[in-house]
Order: structure tokens, then C-alpha cells, then sequence
């Protein structure tokens, strides 16, 4: 029994699909919001199972890479997985804004560093690996919502700045309020872009119910990840890149919170298209984790826009979102934990592995 567990957990890593980092994402992102709302055991429990991920995921990655890299290279050259990628970048990120509020800045800054050089690297040997350099044309046909990931890895990166920044030593804050504001920026002019080819792809191919996977709402966590980076970089200690975008920055940020929450119900209607219209069954996939992360994360950027911008509406919105979003991480939680009971734990060796792309 032992030598078929052992079996299977190397499938499983073999199979582990780039974009499973949502899971942290996600975990992170509601053990910062209910930390916000002094919701502390939860909270607590939330961050304990959210660096727990991190390491394991971190751990089967490096294997993957060490063992498998011929099926890591495949994940890099397909466009509907190598954006997941990213997912690493923006794990790493909520982590540490996470940590921070426990006063351990030390590993804040640590997995910014290394978010930072991964955000560097994989923005331009994702889109050339899995975009530019493929001989297949079209590429657009295979555009989807983990392209998104892009821009969510890197206003996390301005959200780990924005978040260290007030910490950090006098001379650090400038270099850290350059970064916050330039991955903002970035963010928003790759959002534009992402959001046109993906437009795209919806208008020129056929799309089928079975390619509207959870991936999609990416789009709305991508919106919203842009307003939570920019509420904090409106809280940032005072610099001369702060003080000169500062009003430009919180305008920014309430025009994407009002995008953000009108993509809502498009999102729960192409689901109930998908499911109830098309009969397409609702069993777990890893890509569950890609909407769970958005749903958490604008009830997180709701709750700091409103301390920011003084905009209590908008806070109470973000307030209500928060235990939408608990209930359903609790379900796919659970969902995930019966998959991999039945598939790694006692399911047979040939058990097919779920692949998520964001």
C-alpha cells in the first residue's frame, strides 16, 4: 500500500499544474480580511494553512523542476497554462502582506525579494515561452482568464512594497514607493492588454461550455487586486513617488472597484450557464481555486478602499463579500481534501490529475 501512496504522489507532482498557487492566493487573501475585521481565530488557522500550502507547493514545484522537467516544459510553452506561473508571484505576495500584520516584516520583505525576481523573470519568459515563440498559429484561440494571473502577480508586487514601505527604514521607503507605484502601473497597462485579447478570443472562436472554466473570474480578482494595491499605496508613509500620484492612484482605484463589482454578475451568469444551461458537471478542479481568490480579494479591497478613500459603502460591501467568499473557500476546501483522499490517498495509481492554468 505504502509503494502504490508513493506511486501516485509522484504522479501528482508530475501532473501538479503551475497555477495550483491559487490555493494560497486564496487562503491568504480571506485570513488578511478576516484579520481586518478582528475575526482573529479564523484568521489565525487561515494563515497556518495558507504557509503550510506554500511550503508544499514550493517543495513539489522544486521537484517538479528537479524530476519532471520535461512536463514543466510543456507547461511553459502552452498558453493556457503558462500564466499559472504567476500564481507563485502572487502567493508569495499575500503571504507576506499577511505576515506583515503580524509584525514579521523580516519575512515580508524576504518573499518580496523573491516575488520580485520571479515577477522580473517569468514577465518576459511566460509570454515569449508560451506566446511569441510557438510556431502554431493562432495563438489567440488559446487566450483565457489565467492570462490574467500576469496582472494579479504584479500589483502584488506593489501590494508588498506598498505593505513594507511604512516598516522600513527611512532610506528604503523611496526605492519602496518607486517599486509599489511602477508594478501598479505596469499592472494596469497589462490588465488593458490582457483583457483585449481575451475579449478577443470570446468574439472570434467558438466557445464552447466546457472552456469557461473558473479561470475566467481571474478577470475580477485581476480588477481587484489593482484597487487593494492602490488603497495601500495611498496609506504609504510620505515620498516623492507617493505625494506626486497619490490623488491619480486613489481615483484609479475607485474606477476599477466600480469595473471590478459590475464583472460580478456576468461571472455568476456564464457559471449558471455553464452548469445548469449545458449540464456540465461541478466536481472539483484545481481551477475552482481561481475564483475563490477573486471572490476574497474584492471583499479585501473593499474593506481598505473604504478605510482610504473614506468610502463606507464601499467597506460595507467588502465586509459582506468577505463571508461569501468564506463559505465557498470552505467548500472547495473541502472538495479538494476528498480529491485527494480518493486520488493520491486510496484511489488507484492511474488516477487522472487535475490541471488548473490560474
Amino acid at each position: 500500500m505504502a509503494d502504490g501512496i508513493v506511486e501516485r504522489v509522484q504522479q501528482a507532482t508530475r501532473g501538479l499544474a503551475p497555477g495550483y498557487f491559487a490555493l494560497v492566493m486564496a487562503t491568504g487573501i480571506l485570513s488578511v480580511g478576516l484579520r481586518l475585521e478582528d475575526v482573529l481565530l479564523p484568521s489565525t488557522l487561515l494563515l497556518y494553512a495558507c504557509a503550510a500550502a506554500f511550503v508544499v507547493l514550493s517543495t513539489l514545484t522544486v521537484t517538479r523542476l528537479v524530476a519532471y522537467r520535461a512536463e514543466m516544459r510543456d507547461d511553459f510553452t502552452d498558453p493556457r497554462r503558462g500564466f499559472g506561473f504567476f500564481t507563485l508571484v502572487a502567493g508569495a505576495n499575500v503571504l507576506g502582506a499577511r505576515l506583515a500584520m503580524e509584525q514579521r516584516t523580516g519575512w515580508t520583505a524576504v518573499l518580496l525579494l523573491v516575488a520580485l525576481l520571479l515577477w522580473v523573470v517569468l514577465g518576459y519568459v511566460v509570454p515569449w515561452t508560451a506566446v511569441l515563440g510557438r510556431t502554431a498559429r493562432p495563438v489567440l484561440s488559446s487566450a483565457n482568464g489565467t492570462w490574467f494571473v500576469w496582472v494579479v502577480a504584479s500589483q502584488s508586487v506593489a501590494v508588498g512594497a506598498a505593505t513594507l514601505q511604512p516598516h522600513a527604514a527611512t532610506w528604503q521607503r523611496g526605492p519602496l514607493a518607486i517599486l509599489a507605484v511602477f508594478s501598479w502601473s505596469v499592472g494596469i497597462f497589462l490588465y488593458a492588454a490582457t483583457g483585449v485579447f481575451v475579449a478577443l478570443r470570446l468574439m472570434l472562436y467558438e466557445l464552447k461550455p466546457a472552456d469557461l472554466t473558473p479561470s475566467y473570474w481571474v478577470s475580477m480578482g485581476a480588477a481587484s487586486i489593482t484597487v487593494l494595491a492602490g488603497a495601500r499605496i495611498v496609506e504609504m508613509a510620505s515620498a516623492p513617488m507617493v505625494n506626486a500620484t497619490r490623488g491619480l492612484v486613489a481615483g484609479t482605484s475607485v474606477l476599477f472597484w466600480c469595473f471590478a463589482t459590475w464583472l460580478i454578475p456576468p461571472l455568476v451568469a456564464a457559471g449558471w450557464w455553464r452548469h445548469r444551461t449545458h449540464r456540465v458537471p461541478l466536481t472539483y478542479d484545481a481551477t475552482l481555486w481561481s475564483m475563490v481568490f477573486p471572490l476574497g480579494m474584492y471583499a479585501v479591497a473593499g474593506i481598505y478602499l473604504g478605510k482610504a478613500d473614506h468610502l463606507p459603502v464601499v467597506g460595507t460591501v467588502g465586509f459582506a463579500e468577505l463571508w461569501v467568499a468564506l463559505a465557498v473557500w470552505v467548500a472547495v476546501a473541502v472538495a479538494m481534501v476528498t480529491h485527494v483522499w480518493r486520488t493520491v490517498v486510496v484511489g488507484p495509481a492511474d488516477a487522472p490529475q487535475a490541471r488548473v492554468g490560474a
